[in-house]
């Protein structure tokens, strides 16, 4: 099994920035990808951001000018640094990774950020 737990949502200004974490514990070495997906409410849940345990970085289209999963993360963590933050990026966000080869995978808590104008 896999835990993960975000961190770093909050309450932010349009056009500021903030850092998400997920810090990951357990069967790391069986995860294949990690992931930021986000959700709002009435809405299905919309991918993000991946990144492989090869270090490949894929970003969505609404996000990749604006979103980033730095090189600097800790050991086990996976963030998200999200700039120039838009009234429509107020969501509840999601970390899950996906492991090799039996197709589980696994989901944070969430963590809110709401951008105010």
């Amino acid at each position: 099994q896999v835990q993960l737990v975000e961190s770093g949502g909050g309450l932010v200004r349009a056009g500021g920035s903030l850092r998400l974490s997920c810090a990951a514990s357990g069967s790391i070495a069986r995860i294949n990808t990690m992931n930021w997906y986000r959700q709002i409410p009435g809405k299905q849940r919309e991918l993000l951001a991946t990144v492989t345990r090869g270090g490949i970085k894929n970003y969505a289209d609404s996000v990749k000018d604006r979103f980033t999963i730095p090189e600097d993360n800790a050991k086990n963590t996976v963030s998200l640094q999200m700039n120039k933050l838009k009234l429509e990026d107020t969501a509840v966000y999601y970390c899950h990774a996906a492991l090799l080869g039996s197709g589980d995978d696994y989901w944070g808590q969430g963590t809110q950020v709401t951008v105010s104008s």
